[in-house]
């Protein structure tokens, strides 16, 4: 599971923040957190620069996920 929203969280971004710095759509930020869609690769691209995390950090198990297994 993708945890975009758990990092942006992190980093103190708001979802408008996030998508200024990474050059998509609000809207795009909000489907990707709420899982209506799967970021492509250069969303995820842009996203983990604008978050200052290698792209293989955005793909990783949210922690919740990780212990409930």
């Amino acid at each position: 599971m993708i945890k975009i929203k758990q990092l942006r969280q992190i980093k103190g971004m708001s979802q408008m923040e996030l998508s200024a710095a990474a050059s998509v759509s609000q809207s795009l930020i909000s489907d990707i957190e709420n899982g209506r869609v799967s970021p492509t690769l250069r969303v995820l691209h842009k996203l983990a620069d604008a978050l200052g995390v290698p792209i293989n950090e955005l793909l990783k198990e949210d922690d919740d996920a990780s212990h409930a297994s």
